[in-house]
């Protein structure tokens, strides 16, 4: 029997013959003249895989770069690779944790380690990616793989593997240093050479390169002063809590005692409310003072705008001001004026899909005291009509507005700023997975919504993801550039809510069909929801913000 089969390359359109055993890499090197991608990985039967897989049988391939979501991951996980092992080269003893996202980077901090130099362990890098190291792929029993991160100390990762049980375990070993991530890696440190490292806030910031922009060079840093913030109040209360990583969330739902769960999702939504009174009591103080007649909510999809604005309402009536709310989407232009995006459907995402100056013009009005005919868009027609419904401020009276747009300044013109309250709402995810792998907060937007749009609006799996980098491309341009517009931000993550949202999810991500694009993205979810332990839904209170999306919740949508 001869060992050539045919594979199917995606980039080429046609079946290329190929030897068993042979890696991606190896079958992209003969191709590369012919292919317009330098790949750092491929989809292989819809599934990510990195260049060192080999290939035994007839598979469809497509080889990726680091424009696509997929590409970025596994640059991203190298390239943490890669500083991990400075950090140990340089500082043993030290432990490196990998927070979270911010400011188009990823902020670090180094603890047991008084003084570390942050240039000198970019220097390192590049000494590293300069050698080429390859980054090898190894799967052993997990028996034999515990050992080796004790010798490492790292704890973290030890403590993950132990709640898992699983019987084999993949980790990478670059030179003499070993690490585990959620995905594959890139062949070689040289394919990750466009990096930066800079000190930033307590910690240092690592910079990826430029995805959106010109990859050659790294990412430019950006101002989030009030994003990190919000982060770090999060993470503070991890650690009180005693639950910074899933190795941690899991021995609690492990535990003997099921209070502890209790006590824990009582005590984060306890948090919520706590938080949610605070913004509460700036605006009735600011109110009182002449200003803050009008509330702006915004932010991402799936963020639980809704909830946070209903339970905010809660607490400005325990203030003793009522609000009122307007909805955004009334204000919709006509739908001959809706402009269109790059795909020519029309982009209710735009700021210019709505008649801002109607909108400004009735806020005024509503603000002097005047009474307003409202407006109702009718989603059938595409039409704006008048059926009598009309609004007038009275005493102690302040007007809530949910949409996308709330945060920029374009939006409400017109309107004085201390006349505005501007409150941000983010899933801002601050549960790690380990020391070296955290949670995007993406991820967890993206499976609450999953779960809602299947529950509420009949919308498959696949169809929610396949839309999802649109949402992206829409929060990009509309949303993150003004949150740190506001007046105050809400984290509306609940360190509980994955282990929650795995026995929902889970049989909605498995309905995705294998043969379609959509397939490796639910296929990475899968992946990453086995690292949680299911927590049951029935503890989660009717009032918590994640029952906007699981069903359940005591408010009316």
């Amino acid at each position: 029997m001869s060992d050539t089969f045919q594979i199917y390359c995606e980039n080429l359109k046609r079946y290329i013959n190929v030897r068993g055993g042979e890696t991606l890499l190896e079958i992209y090197e003969r191709l590369a003249d012919e292919i317009d991608v330098k790949p750092i990985c491929a989809h292989v039967n819809n599934k990510t895989e990195g260049l060192s897989y080999s290939v035994f049988k007839p598979k469809k391939i497509c080889f990726i770069d680091e424009r696509t979501p997929s590409g970025q991951r596994v640059y991203v996980r190298s390239l943490s690779m890669v500083l991990a092992k400075a950090v140990y080269d340089l500082y043993p003893k030290a432990q490196l944790v990998i927070e979270h996202s911010i400011s188009k980077g990823y902020y670090c901090q180094l603890k047991g380690c008084t003084e570390c130099d942050v240039e000198k362990i970019k220097q390192r890098m590049q000494e590293i990616t300069a050698a080429d190291y390859a980054f090898e792929y190894n799967e052993r029993l997990t028996t034999d793989v515990i050992p080796l991160f004790e010798q490492q100390g790292m704890a973290d990762k030890v403590s993950l593997l132990s709640s898992l049980c699983d019987l084999y375990t993949v980790y990478y070993r670059l030179d003499n240093f070993v690490d585990s991530f959620p995905g594959c890696l890139a062949p070689s440190t040289r394919y990750v050479s466009v990096f930066d490292l800079v000190k930033y806030q307590e910690g240092m910031l690592l910079l990826p390169a430029d995805f959106a922009g010109d990859k050659t060079q790294p990412a430019k840093m950006v101002k989030q002063e009030k994003l990190f913030k919000a982060f770090t109040d999060y993470i503070k209360f991890n650690e009180i809590v005693g639950v910074s990583n899933v190795g941690m969330l899991n021995k609690v739902v492990d535990g003997k005692n099921r209070s502890d769960v209790d006590m824990l999702i009582n005590v984060a939504e306890t948090l919520h409310d706590k938080m949610i009174g605070r913004i509460a009591d700036t605006i009735a103080e600011r109110y009182r003072k002449g200003g803050a007649r009008v509330v702006l909510i915004a932010g991402p999809s799936s963020s639980g705008k809704t909830t946070t604005t209903k339970r905010l309402s809660i607490h400005l009536l325990a203030n003793l001001i009522k609000p009122q709310m307007i909805s955004l989407d009334n204000y919709f232009v006509e739908r001959d004026k809706t402009p269109r995006d790059e795909n020519g459907d029309y982009d209710y995402e735009s700021l210019y899909a709505l008649d801002i100056e109607q909108f400004n013009k009735d806020l005024n009005a509503l603000i002097r005291g005047e009474e307003v005919a409202m407006s109702t868009y009718d989603f059938a027609t595409g039409k704006r009509v008048y059926k009598g419904n009309k609004l007038k401020l009275t005493d102690n009276t302040i007007l809530l507005m949910e949409g996308i747009h709330g945060l920029n300044p374009e939006l409400t013109k017109s309107i004085p700023d201390e006349q505005k309250f501007k409150v941000y709402v983010s899933a801002l995810t601050t549960l790690s997975i380990d020391n070296h792998n955290w949670v995007p907060t993406t991820d967890n937007r993206l499976l609450r919504r999953i779960i809602r749009d299947y529950k509420y609006r009949g919308t498959s799996a696949l169809d929610t993801i396949a839309r999802w980098q649109s949402v992206r491309r829409g929060e990009e341009k509309w949303i993150f550039p003004y949150q740190e517009n506001a007046d105050a931000m809400f984290n509306s993550s609940l360190i509980f809510e994955l282990g929650v949202m795995k026995d929902f999810a889970e049989p909605i991500l498995k309905k995705v069909p294998h043969d379609v694009p959509e397939y490796a993205e639910a296929y990475r979810l899968l992946a990453f929801l086995r690292f949680f332990k299911e927590i049951g839904g029935r503890q989660v209170p009717s009032t918590s913000l994640l029952r906007e999306f699981l069903g359940g919740s005591s408010f009316k949508y």
